[in-house]
């Protein structure tokens, strides 16, 4: 695959299989409206956000090279942001949520690498530019915030899906591209919308991804800080909306103090939020996550760990209480009469690590079938395996070269002749290999002799079980990227020619001199040919403001009767007479 971004000191740490994600800066497709887009959200929210957002904003725009006047470029931006041990990387919309959890593990901002039309100047469903750079970007200048982000991304990364949920990701995904595109039809959209209210409708028991997704839902993209009196913003979606970030300080949105509660907390992509949760400082927000994280199998693993990979079915990891760790796609658990588990299998390519280091000789390659092992403590013997010294294993038969019986608690029974062992770097057994190997559970067969050696992992319990692999490096492809792609709009020969004309007016205010004749004859074909468009107008306004001409009341009193979008034109007004 062509590399479609720049490799520095933070993004050459990204695993391979996160590469698929990234896409090159569509640069010279944005036109000249787009860059026009930019400043006004821009140019505003900087003006109000500098009163009402976290203090890390202002100054955090400047350390992370944002610019108000002109759309960044991912080049730019990550020359700056190395000097913080961040970076960032372009991805096509919405990406599933384990690789986007696990960029920010790695320090790296995704940043959507389109931007919203002028009809969503406001607010947009879909994630684009001006919420990825300005929303994201400037709070991780704050380091405190910033290690809560990259602890966020490595819990996050970890957590278990529910078979439901990619569902979702793929529903949401498609409906913000099609509510973002002009072209869309209603048709489509309404298909759209009813697919995503029939999944909300019957999600069924909210999985660990589903509820650390609500936790940076409701902190990272729409978190308020301080007192429920007073809060301001830090979250990306508020910090990137004109309007939501207004209403939000209103009494019409309840402030909520924030807590692990919020993790249940369900949102929707496509309204304004009902309710905010508000924190007291960042480290309250870690001790939140931390709270979570010891709720979650990556923590507690055991039966319902097992049970939650084998649920979701996906790549996931179990780690034994030797280290040893089993990465695969998990099938069946066997439990006793106390809900123990005591054997587990994968089905298809499976790996073995420790200290999440591939195992020598344990790849995929090697279990590429599946891999199957019991759990638990020897019957009658309170010695586990892994506690046995040198003599212990001899004394009970397990040494090299012996054809030996394992009889596990819950009736599993291994009977084959050991060929060797696996320690640790302690030096504490962590696998054994049988050859002529029979293991049966009762009268049932988990393995035979003819299907080769039998590795057994060794470990009295699951002490952890999460998503994807221990090692990065045992699967050669890692996640999906969705086939639905953001669809590139297509403009009409008259919206190429408005563009054209936006151009015309950049150029102007790029050499820094007022051609009044230029801006005079684009206004008269504004008025005539393009009477819906109001921010061109506006751009030209500000170009001529204070020159006390004919033409500067001319522009103005076209702006304040033109019927739609007063609003947005009253509020560019204020700012250009500021």
């Amino acid at each position: 695959m062509k590399q479609v971004f720049t490799l520095n000191q933070v993004t050459k740490k990204l695993p391979k299989h996160l590469h698929k994600f990234i896409v090159k800066q569509p640069y010279e497709s944005y036109t000249a409206q787009n860059q026009a887009v930019w400043r006004y959200v821009m140019r505003l929210n900087v003006d109000y956000l500098s009163k009402v957002a976290h203090e890390s904003y202002l100054d955090g725009l400047k350390k992370t090279g944002v610019l108000k006047n002109q759309i960044p470029k991912m080049q730019g931006m990550n020359r700056i942001l190395k000097d913080i041990g961040w970076a960032a990387v372009s991805v096509d919309g919405f990406i599933p949520p384990n690789a986007f959890m696990e960029f920010q593990a790695y320090n790296v901002l995704v940043i959507a690498s389109d931007i919203r039309t002028i009809d969503h100047i406001e607010y947009t469903p879909a994630p684009d530019i001006i919420h990825e750079a300005a929303g994201h970007a400037p709070i991780i200048a704050n380091p405190e915030y910033a290690e809560y982000l990259r602890r966020f991304g490595e819990i996050g990364s970890k957590a278990i899906s529910s078979s439901k949920d990619y569902e979702m990701y793929e529903a949401v995904r498609l409906l913000s591209i099609l509510k973002e595109n002009p072209n869309s039809s209603k048709e489509k959209l309404k298909i759209a919308e009813a697919k995503v209210e029939e999944l909300q409708n019957h999600i069924g028991e909210l999985s660990e991804m589903a509820q650390i997704r609500n936790l940076h839902w409701w902190t990272v993209e729409y978190g308020l800080i301080g007192t429920l009196e007073n809060p301001k913003i830090y979250g990306a979606g508020l910090l990137s909306s004109i309007g939501e970030s207004k209403w939000c300080l209103t009494n019409k949105v309840k402030k909520i103090p924030y807590t692990l509660d919020a993790a249940t907390q369900n949102f929707d992509i496509t309204k304004p939020q009902p309710q905010l949760y508000v924190t007291p400082d960042f480290a309250h927000l870690s001790m939140v996550l931390e709270e979570f994280a010891n709720k979650m199998s990556l923590r507690k693993g055991g039966l319902k760990g097992i049970q939650k990979l084998i649920e979701s079915s996906c790549l996931g990891t179990i780690e034994l209480s030797t280290g040893i760790q089993i990465s695969g796609i998990f099938t069946k658990v066997i439990k006793d009469e106390y809900d123990k588990p005591i054997y587990v299998q994968t089905t298809g390519p499976t790996a073995l690590a420790s200290r999440d280091k591939e195992l020598i000789g344990h790849g995929v390659e090697n279990h590429a079938q599946g891999f199957g092992s019991p759990i638990g403590k020897l019957k009658g013997i309170n010695l586990a395996i892994e506690d046995m010294s040198p003599k212990d294993l001899e004394v009970y038969g397990i040494y090299e070269g012996k054809t030996t019986v394992l009889k596990f608690e819950g009736n599993i029974k291994v009977e084959g002749e050991v060929i060797t062992g696996k320690r640790d770097l302690q030096g504490k057994i962590i696998l054994i290999s049988f050859k002529n190997c029979t293991v049966t559970h009762d009268e049932t067969f988990l393995f035979k002799p003819e299907w080769g050696v039998y590795d057994m992992a060794v470990g009295k319990k699951v002490i952890s079980a999460f998503a994807g692999p221990a090692s990065v490096h045992s699967f050669a492809d890692i996640g999906e990227v969705s086939t639905e792609k953001t669809i590139k709009i297509s403009y009409s020969q008259k919206e190429v020619q408005l563009h054209n004309l936006y151009e015309k007016v950049a150029i102007i205010r790029a050499n820094k001199k007022t051609d009044q004749l230029t801006l005079y004859s684009i206004f008269k074909e504004l008025k005539h040919n393009f009477k819906n468009d109001w921010l061109l107008v506006l751009e030209i306004y500000e170009m001529i403001y204070g020159l006390n001409t004919d033409f500067e009341s001319d522009v103005k009193t076209y702006l304040k009767n033109q019927k739609k979008h007063q609003h947005l034109i009253g509020q560019g007004l204020k700012l250009i007479q500021k």
